[in-house]
């Protein structure tokens, strides 16, 4: 016994030098930097949580304080925060997970802090509920709390960027539903705040833990390129170097490799391999201005310098120093063509901005006594009205609600000019109409055309950096639903559903009213049951719908609708019964597929924790949705639908990442033990130079040489350029790689993608 509590003593012993190292770094840290030294405050945020969370462990087996520590070290090391923010970084779980109220922070530790972990307590809670799409509410809820305090949002993710380091501790469903939440939300937002080397990080993560394989197989093909990219960069540094040495500058050239995610994504929007990716190396200069004042024109100084060593691509000039983006990001981009033939790009910025790519809106912030925020940012603020804007329209579902705030954290941007010649920042892709609804409502909803560069162009007209537009109104305009396809900002998606809901409830009232109004010649009252009535005759599903309809005077009530009422109903006419037998040939369809599919259904206590496997007995009994087309080999999940029924989806599918980010607890891992028994469609696209005996070779690779049955091919060839798609019966994703292998040796063939 004694023994066991001298082991149980050392173990707690080596834990609390643990815990006290590691806030040790966080003050050390904290010291380095130019922010006022409040340490006794920090202190005491250290020793009230280690109390408050004593004897609670998280999934890994540390003590639950090394999670409030290590968010804290972010918020400090990353992001560049001060005392106020690092407290209340430590006590962010406190008010949750203890039993201490948001009153008790306000009194040990003053307003400020208290009121921003009021807000990451507000976003925390429920996060992992049963309710649906929880997490959309709770995003709404975060966003709430942004316009009172922008530190909430930026410990939030220095909260979920430590999650993510730590995620191989948590079962595969919760892996994927916070892999998903990471990528639908919180990088975009990290992207969006300038957090750029967060964004990468989540980014990575992210992958990692969805895509295993494939971020094995990019970091292994990265490794074995090191070397020839090692030389490559020396070798295209080195007269620059020179060119700098000439020109007196302090200055670092480092070398940026795209991160494996990027890499990934690239491959699957382009439908290329890693070796047709030629942009993984980018060279960085940072230097250190002779003049704050000047780092504008030395950026150029250092471009034109260049220049004569190199020539720049024509196209690939961004100029980010003039024109920063809406994030704060500042760099001069020039593409310049390398002694080897290769492309390569480099980012020119000063030692300051550089500081604000990093650490994004926190490195503009300067603060007086009391660590407050003296310095607000225009874009920033600009940006959280448009929130505010969105979030006093409350949304009907929350996931339009979270798709109309993904489209707003946006990361290419174009500049716009007035007729005014004052500058816009505006998402790329957007339309003439998202201009006109940027600038204010009445012109957004009153819009009929605009003048881009002087010449008359439609609504849907897609604005290029550069533009001057002067937006056309006439009062007889209104907002037509048709406008919803075409806007792509969240401000003008807003304003527009809120038009016409508006305008869908004054139809609603007046079709209510003549209702009435025609009930009361008869003597009646609008009751529900007459309401029901009237909608079954008239084929309507909702009374919101049928009232809508005489709003709208697309339904006219008659007698007949009174003989509907009082029971008297006439023989339907040979035209109704036309009408009628395709939704009696629907109902018979569906019950006869309902009686025959035999779908597993989850019940109570099932295990959500443990992976479904899908094999060549069961498959049957799960539902594979047209959203994605997963086939035996694929990163796969499965989704328990509201009737629990269970949906497989791949991983990476866009509906999927819909599912994750907002119904995580209905999210299972799915894992596939197929025998190449059973047979699944695949169409594979081909691309490439015609040439006689093309088909012959094409076919002869699937058919005689790998064995697999073509069951459609459709073929056209227009000027020396084919295309081809090939509609295959193949086992698993193993058949298709193996064919898409094959294919890309065929001379001439230029490009092969498997599709759904």
């Amino acid at each position: 016994m004694d023994e066991q509590k001298q082991i149980d003593m050392a173990k707690e012993s080596a834990e609390d030098k643990m815990v006290n190292d590691a806030f040790q770094h966080l003050l050390d840290c904290y010291l380095a930097t130019r922010h006022r030294k409040k340490v006794d405050l920090i202190t005491k945020a250290f020793n009230f949580a280690k109390q408050a969370h004593k004897g609670v462990r998280r999934l890994s087996g540390e003590p639950y304080i090394m999670h409030p520590i290590a968010v804290a070290q972010i918020a400090c090391s990353e992001m560049g925060l001060g005392s106020t923010s690092i407290s209340a970084a430590l006590l962010h779980d406190v008010v949750e997970d203890t039993e201490y109220t948001v009153e008790d922070i306000q009194n040990i530790f003053g307003a400020k802090v208290a009121l921003i972990v009021d807000g990451l307590t507000k976003i925390s809670g429920g996060i992992f509920g049963e309710q649906a799409s929880a997490q959309a509410e709770n995003f709404k809820k975060l966003l709430l709390t942004m316009s009172n305090d922008i530190r909430v949002i930026l410990i939030k993710i220095c909260d979920r960027l430590h999650n993510m380091r730590t995620l191989a501790s948590q079962p595969a469903n919760k892996q994927y539903k916070i892999a998903g939440e990471t990528l639908y939300i919180y990088a975009p937002l990290a992207n969006r705040l300038g957090l750029n080397k967060i964004k990468t990080e989540l980014e990575n993560l992210s992958f990692k833990f969805e895509h295993p394989e494939e971020y094995r197989l990019i970091e292994e093909k990265l490794a074995d390129t090191q070397e020839s990219r090692e030389s490559l960069f020396a070798d295209f540094t080195k007269p620059i170097r020179a060119a700098l040495d000439k020109m007196g500058f302090e200055y670092e050239i480092k070398a940026r490799v795209k991160s494996p995610y990027s890499i990934w994504n690239k491959m699957q929007t382009k439908h290329i391999t890693f070796e047709q990716i030629y942009d993984i190396l980018a060279v960085r200069i940072i230097f250190k201005p002779k003049k704050r004042e000047e780092e504008v024109n030395e950026c150029f100084n250092i471009y034109v310098a260049m220049n004569q060593i190199y020539k720049s691509h024509p196209d690939r000039l961004r100029d980010w120093v003039n024109h920063p983006k809406a994030n704060g990001y500042q760099a001069l981009h020039v593409t310049l063509m390398s002694k080897q033939g290769r492309w390569i790009e480099v980012q020119i910025r000063s030692d300051r901005m550089d500081e604000v790519a990093e650490q994004g809106f926190a490195a503009h912030w300067k603060y007086k006594e009391g660590d407050e925020i003296t310095e607000e940012d225009g874009e920033l603020n600009s940006w959280l009205r448009t929130i505010k804007e969105i979030l006093d329209d409350p949304q009907p579902d929350a996931m339009d609600f979270l798709d109309a705030i993904k489209l707003n954290l946006f990361a290419s941007e174009i500049f716009v000019f007035t007729p005014k010649g004052e500058i816009k920042t505006m998402p790329a892709g957007c339309t003439a109409l998202d201009f006109a609804f940027q600038i204010h409502t009445f012109l957004g909803s009153h819009c009929i055309g605009a003048k881009v560069n002087h010449k008359l162009v439609p609504l849907s007209h897609k604005l290029e950096s550069g533009d001057q537009v002067e937006i056309l109104t006439s009062n007889s305009q209104h907002v037509q639903p048709s406008w919803i396809n075409f806007v792509s900002t969240a401000k003008a998606k807003a304003k527009i559903q809120a038009i016409l809901r508006r305008e869908a409830r004054e139809i609603q009232k007046n079709g209510e009213e003549i209702l009435i109004e025609f009930l009361k010649r008869y003597s009646l009252e609008p009751t529900s049951s007459i309401v029901d009535k009237l909608c079954e005759y008239h084929e309507v599903q909702k009374p919101e719908a049928f009232f809508r309809a005489l709003g709208e005077k697309s339904i006219l009530l008659s007698d007949k609708d009174i003989d509907q009422i009082s029971g008297k109903k006439k023989q339907a006419s040979a035209g109704s019964w036309r009408k009628l037998v395709p939704f009696l040939g629907k109902d018979k369809k569906k019950k006869e597929g309902e009686t025959t599919q035999n779908y597993f259904v989850v019940k109570e206590g099932f295990n959500r924790k443990k992976p479904i496997f899908i094999t060549d007995d069961n498959i049957g009994q799960f539902i594979f949705p047209k959203c994605c087309h997963p086939i035996p080999g694929d990163d796969a999940l499965g989704f328990i639908d509201g009737k629990n029924r269970i949906e497989i989806h791949k991983r990476s599918c866009p509906v999927a990442s819909k599912l994750k980010s907002s119904y995580g607890n209905r999210i299972l891992d799915a894992k596939w033990d197929m025998h190449k028994r059973l047979f699944f469609d695949a169409t594979i696209e081909i691309r490439g130079i015609d040439r006689i005996g093309m088909l012959n070779e094409v076919t002869q690779i699937i058919s005689e040489e790998l064995n697999v049955n073509i069951h459609k091919i459709v073929i056209s060839c227009d000027q020396g350029i084919f295309d081809g798609a090939l509609e295959l019966r193949i086992h698993d994703r193993d058949d298709v790689n193996t064919i898409i292998g094959k294919l890309n040796k065929i001379n001439g063939i230029q490009e092969v993608k498997h599709t759904i």
